[in-house]
């Protein structure tokens, strides 16, 4: 059913956990199935993700995927961040979600400045904003 990998991430999650004072946080939630997904990342002046953590509450496999993202991401850039971003969003198509929320941090803006770039050209993406104040404000 599930490969030996996701099954190792769903029994022993990688960077689970909050970060205080995050750089950006971001909540995604699939109504269907109930997962509830928090991402919490630290990004530095550079844009390069230093930390990043999650709390996911749902199926086994929302667990191993939050885990899997987390050790992904650590120590992108924009670049890097966007073919990430790429498949996630690929999936999210895939998996029928209407919404999804991106946490890019603040930072200089760069990394925001590209993925807003990337959501412009993307065909799933029909809009996107800034997060508003409760919702991680402009770091989502």
């Amino acid at each position: 059913m599930y490969s030996e990998k996701v099954m190792d991430h769903f029994a022993n999650p990688r960077n689970s956990g909050i970060i205080e004072n995050a750089s950006g946080e971001g909540t995604v939630g699939n109504p269907t199935c109930g997962d509830l997904m928090t991402i919490y990342i630290d990004v530095d002046d550079n844009d390069v993700i230093q930390d990043i953590k999650f709390e996911t509450f749902g199926c086994g496999a929302a667990i191993a995927t939050s885990s899997m993202i987390t050790e992904i991401a650590k120590g992108m850039t924009v670049d890097e961040a966007t073919s990430v971003l790429e498949k996630y969003l690929d999936d999210a198509y895939l998996s029928s979600l209407h919404e999804v929320r991106i946490v890019h941090g603040k930072g200089t803006g760069l990394l925001r400045k590209g993925v807003q770039s990337y959501l412009k050209t993307n065909p799933h993406v029909k809009s996107f904003r800034l997060g508003m104040y409760g919702e991680g404000d402009s770091g989502v």
